[in-house]
């Protein structure tokens, strides 16, 4: 029997510069961006030159890839035989302090997103990029785009201005979980505050190691405010958050809970057992040690075979060789995270024949 091709969960088309948006703005926007003269340095702070910005053989004269269709199908798709694939657009609307045009970016982007890439390739499907500034413009962002069946996803920033489980943001939770969508909560920020919780990083290292604490803390923020509660049918899924820092962090949370469960009475479930049922990480990065015995200590530690989602990351470099699967993965394993979990967690990518 021929095992099922892979969904990749998340890679990431690269908008070319800001002109590429233009023609998705209104009138008033485009002229603002002219006249503001607000170009890539104020939308991007993402470091193209850094080497796991890029895979080396990937890159074109400007030193970037991923910026047209047909090159993103070449690179990321055709090697793998992807049948399915999440686009998370990675772009400074959310670093944007006005709200208003945070919001028009994130119209044009999802517009920009539709016709420049899910209408020329069956096999993409997006996230939706929402304008985090406000959550009223999120809400109306999710309801526009949802009923456009191949956005299959709301995305967030792990980096937020105030923590994801606050009650202000519930209205967008409600939104995902009226028509079925996951929250993606994708690494990256809205520069509000620093990455760690002593100050701001003078390194790429620090910021990008730091991450996966900024992930610790918005789940158990998700956790404890009682997002899980409020939003029975809702899936939260990690982007971009490594792995191997889960099984302490549920063993840490899950032990505290025990003791400080009259706080937050409406978490009735052990924090552990609400994150295996609901939380779901892509693949890469991941950053367990290269050796068989060491990847499946770490699966049997997270307690789950349904947590983990295939992503490539492109056109990020995160894996070594030409495989982004690790080594050491039990077959059956492999194939439930690569076809299996992804289906199980994305209910639209059923509404398409999924062929093995």
């Amino acid at each position: 029997m021929t095992s099922p091709a892979p969904i990749d969960c998340d890679l990431h088309p690269v908008v070319p510069g800001i002109a590429a948006l233009l023609p998705y703005l209104d009138d008033h926007w485009r002229e603002t961006v002219i006249r503001r003269g607000i170009d890539d340095l104020t939308t991007i702070a993402y470091p193209t030159r850094n080497p796991l910005s890029f895979k080396q053989e990937w890159r074109d004269a400007s030193g970037r890839t991923g910026t047209d269709v047909t090159t993103l199908g070449r690179q990321a798709l055709d090697p793998f035989g992807t049948q399915l694939a999440i686009c998370n657009c990675l772009y400074g609307v959310q670093a944007q302090y006005s709200e208003d045009l945070g919001a028009a970016f994130a119209r044009a982007l999802n517009d920009w997103i539709v016709k420049e890439w899910l209408d020329k390739d069956s096999r993409l499907r997006a996230s939706i990029v929402v304008p985090m500034q406000n959550t009223e413009m999120a809400v109306d962002e999710i309801n526009r785009c949802a009923a456009d069946r191949r956005f299959v996803q709301v995305m967030l920033l792990v980096g937020s201005d105030v923590t994801l489980g606050r009650r202000q943001n519930w209205p967008i939770y409600a939104a995902a979980e009226r028509h079925g969508l996951p929250i993606g909560i994708h690494a990256g920020s809205m520069y509000r505050h620093p990455m760690t919780p002593v100050g701001w990083p003078t390194t790429f290292t620090e910021e990008y190691v730091n991450q996966a604490t900024a992930f610790q803390s918005q789940l158990t923020s998700l956790i404890a405010e009682g997002v899980f509660a409020k939003f029975p049918d809702l899936t939260v899924v990690l982007m971009e958050s490594g792995v191997t820092w889960l099984p302490a962090y549920l063993w840490r949370l899950t032990k505290f809970w025990k003791g400080l469960r009259s706080e937050i009475p409406w978490v009735s479930d052990p924090p552990s057992s609400i994150v295996r049922d609901r939380v779901r990480l892509t693949l890469q990065p991941f950053d367990a040690p290269p050796d068989a015995s060491s990847v499946m200590r770490l699966i049997d530690h997270i307690g789950s075979d349904e947590m983990l989602l295939f992503s490539t990351d492109y056109p990020h470099y995160q894996f070594d060789g030409d495989s982004p699967i690790p080594e050491g993965l039990d077959k059956a394993l492999a194939q439930k995270i690569m076809a299996e979990n992804p289906l199980k967690t994305y209910a639209r990518l059923k509404e398409r024949e999924i062929v093995p």
